[in-house]
């Protein structure tokens, strides 16, 4: 099983991070991928990654929360970091207007700049959305390069959705612990999406799942993303975990050990 979205790069880890990877690689976390957020994460990312350099692959991206009136500027200090870094992906990038709409569009500006990124580099995008699907379809179909590959992460939309955004290419979709809550509608989504274009992931420390929901999230729980998802989908884990370790080697372009 691959975690293809943590952030156990974080303070919140600063306690226990090296037993929180023991724990991941003992209960069959096979790969993890560390999603950027902004410039000043980055080196703790790097860090993680020169100590498990086959285990844990980071991106380079900058988040939309984390986007205000110096963006261009933290654009152009970032760039660079693309030739410094064994970069897997562009991320986590995208639309959030969830709690404040202010930089809508200068959020808008930062991913059509980082999606030429990504197609300057052969890389995939991960994208993180809340509220803001319109405008990243938006930029997606003002792109004036081809539409890079890449994964809606932590996705909890609806059908329509899936299909308006597979209109613009061939993604990926991330599920996570959310899959697992009791009001959850994720679980009708999986057959639409389908094995084949499904990554399992965390978001730790966010969103833990059942039956360890309130805590804090960590890699270690993707087997009960991954049998809760085989549950859904009436096919067994071992199925579910072949396929999304197929999907995120490609996707991502890594060796998983």
């Amino acid at each position: 099983m691959v975690d293809s979205h943590s952030h156990i790069y974080c303070d919140a880890f600063d306690e226990d991070r090296d037993e929180a990877v023991k724990r991941a690689r003992d209960a069959g976390v096979r790969h993890i991928v560390l999603p950027n957020e902004s410039l000043e994460s980055v080196p703790r990312l790097a860090a993680l990654h020169e100590q498990y350099p086959d285990y844990i692959s980071m991106t380079l991206g900058l988040h939309p929360e984390d986007i205000h009136d110096d963006y261009l500027d933290v654009l152009s200090q970032m760039r660079p970091l693309l030739d410094r870094y064994p970069i897997v992906a562009i991320g986590e990038i995208g639309i959030d207007l969830y709690w404040d709409k202010t930089w809508r569009e200068e959020q808008k500006r930062a991913l059509d700049i980082q999606l030429h990124w990504c197609h300057e580099r052969d890389l995939p995008f991960i994208i993180h959305c809340r509220d803001g699907l319109d405008d990243i379809l938006e930029v997606i179909d003002q792109l004036d390069c081809p539409v890079p590959r890449g994964v809606f992460h932590s996705f909890t939309g609806t059908p329509e959705e899936v299909n308006r955004i597979r209109e613009r290419g061939d993604f990926y979709f991330g599920v996570n612990g959310i899959v697992t809550f009791k009001k959850s509608t994720v679980p009708q989504l999986l057959p639409v999406i389908g094995l084949d274009r499904l990554l399992l992931e965390t978001d730790s420390p966010y969103l833990a799942p059942l039956p360890n929901r309130g805590k804090r999230n960590e890699s270690a729980n993707i087997p009960h993303i991954c049998n809760f998802v085989a549950q859904a989908m009436s096919v067994s884990p071992e199925e579910v975990s072949a396929a999304t370790d197929r999907n995120a080697a490609s996707l991502f372009s890594i060796h998983i050990e």
